[in-house]
């Protein structure tokens, strides 16, 4: 059988994103039929963006604000024009209020893009969990027991001195860790750990806005919980069917390895 032609990582997630045109399809399907190990990968990939899909999808369906309706849009069309002096008053006014939404959204006292910026990371960090905790055969890319590789793979990626926490005091070990792709754009690492009892903790670390701070927060979806917190440029969520005080356990000694890690 021919070599099907370089295949990079763009074609790799265009091929999740179902993005290819024919020809290149197949070729990215010779490759990874070629490549057990890069299947498994993509197909990693695939199932948590199918994850985070079905996580996101309350926001799908939530209902277009009434000036975006038809009804809206006609009701708009239908006022009587602005007078000329209106009308650049209008815009005067409206490059002011842009001024100030943009100096609002680089600020750390908005709320509601910080509010976004948390939601973003329970959601990845729910999902994340979801798709790799119960994966019993290739839950990380990188064993734990690479841990000095894993460091400096991860603090490449995500532009930032990574060191996986130690949670041996806790009873947890460290199995490893992997790269993950967000829905917005970037990379994201993903750390696995699991104790005796095979209980596994996923802690998710995703750059962030370095203007973005947000204290501790709680996260539930069904029988998983976590914590969730952004700090120094860096969200932060630690998910695990534990209760909420081991959760908090777990947490603490995380923030505290952060701290002393500079």
């Amino acid at each position: 059988m021919n070599e099907p032609p370089d295949i990079g990582e763009d074609d790799l997630h265009a091929h999740i994103d179902n993005q290819l045109p024919a020809p290149r399809c197949q070729a990215v399907q010779d490759y990874l039929a070629q490549h057990p190990e890069e299947a498994r990968r993509i197909a990693a990939y695939r199932r948590q963006k199918e994850a985070m899909r079905e996580a996101m999808a309350a926001a799908l369906t939530e209902p277009l604000p009434p000036r975006l309706t038809i009804a809206g849009i006609l009701a708009e069309r239908q006022r009587p024009r602005r007078t000329p002096w209106l009308v650049a008053a209008s815009v005067v006014l409206a490059l002011g209020v842009g001024v100030v939404g943009g100096m609002l959204l680089r600020s750390p006292e908005t709320p509601g893009r910080t509010q976004l910026a948390m939601r973003l990371l329970e959601q990845e960090a729910l999902a994340s969990h979801q798709v790799y905790a119960a994966d019993k055969r290739h839950p990380v890319e990188v064993p734990g027991t690479e841990a000095p590789h894993l460091a400096e793979w991860f603090s490449n990626r995500l532009d930032r001195i990574v060191a996986p926490p130690d949670l041996s005091a806790l009873g947890y070990q460290l199995i490893g860790g992997r790269l993950l792709a967000t829905e917005h754009g970037g990379a994201a690492a993903l750390l696995m750990y699991n104790n005796k009892n095979g209980e596994r903790i996923t802690v998710l670390l995703r750059p962030m806005a370095p203007d973005l701070h947000a204290p501790i927060a709680d996260i539930r979806k069904d029988h998983v919980g976590g914590q969730a917190w952004i700090a120094k440029g860096l969200g932060v969520a630690v998910v695990a069917a534990l209760p909420d005080s081991d959760l908090s356990h777990v947490s603490a000694d995380i923030i505290r390895a952060f701290e002393s890690a500079g």
